[in-house]
């Protein structure tokens, strides 16, 4: 099997919580609104050994709801959060390809742009997918990255950006404009990611998303992408 750790690693590398806070037997996350990624703690100890009382006062503190990232294999934490309350929320597969799965197919011209800081047009693509500026803030801090704008039949068409840690390239963000989709836009914007992390010494690329996302679960399995693992999330209802 492989080791999912470095991928997790990845995702809090290429898209950075504003604050992370060591505390004993986890590592909470300070989102600042960028979503459950960037704000959800996760544990580093036998659920047995965690105060889970100061870690949910802990999040209130930061204007969070109490929300955990469960990675698959940590069933006492799942079951432990499970009897405190907690719902269980956005299932989400972990992908990942060699870059030769998807640098075999030259990119058409004018199709795929690699851009940072982003055009207003890429900041509006975002926007109608709903990454606004806090989720556009998350990318921002991320060291070594770029954004990429796809443009189909002579005009803009989609958006994505891609982060690179430890020779792994990890894309998010990918948006396509309602009217441009079920074009390819999505697949050359992958590949666009892929030759940019190739030429930045990458090795392998990764992305995230939902298990209920049937169209992007089709697009990345028929693209190559292997899942290696995921989680959910637990956060309590209030």
């Amino acid at each position: 099997m492989t080791d999912t750790a470095p991928y997790f690693a990845v995702l809090d590398a290429t898209w950075p919580a504003a604050r992370r806070i060591e505390r004993a037997g986890l590592t909470l996350r300070e989102g600042l609104g960028g979503g459950s990624r960037v704000s959800a703690a996760t544990i580093n100890a036998p659920v047995g050994d965690i105060d889970f009382d100061q870690a949910e006062a802990d999040m209130r503190a930061l204007s969070q709801v109490p929300r955990f990232m469960v990675r698959a294999g940590e069933d006492a934490l799942d079951a432990h959060l499970e009897a405190r309350g907690y719902h269980s929320h956005d299932a989400t597969a972990l992908y990942h390809a060699p870059l030769h799965a998807l640098t075999d197919t030259p990119i058409p011209r004018v199709t795929t742009f690699c851009i940072w800081e982003p055009l207003a047009i890429m900041v509006e693509i975002w926007k109608t997918g709903g990454l606004g500026p806090a989720r556009l803030a998350t990318m921002e801090r991320a060291a070594h990255k770029t954004g990429i704008l796809a443009r189909w039949n002579e005009k803009p068409a989609g958006a994505g950006f891609v982060g690179i840690h430890e020779k792994i390239a990890m894309v998010h963000g990918i948006e396509v404009l309602p009217h441009q989709r079920r074009q390819g836009v999505a697949q050359w914007i992958m590949r666009q990611a892929a030759f940019w992390a190739q030429a930045q010494g990458a090795e392998t690329i990764s992305l995230l998303t939902t298990h209920d996302n049937d169209g992007a679960n089709l697009l990345y399995q028929g693209l190559g992408f292997e899942a290696i693992g995921g989680y959910h999330y637990r956060a309590l209802k209030e």
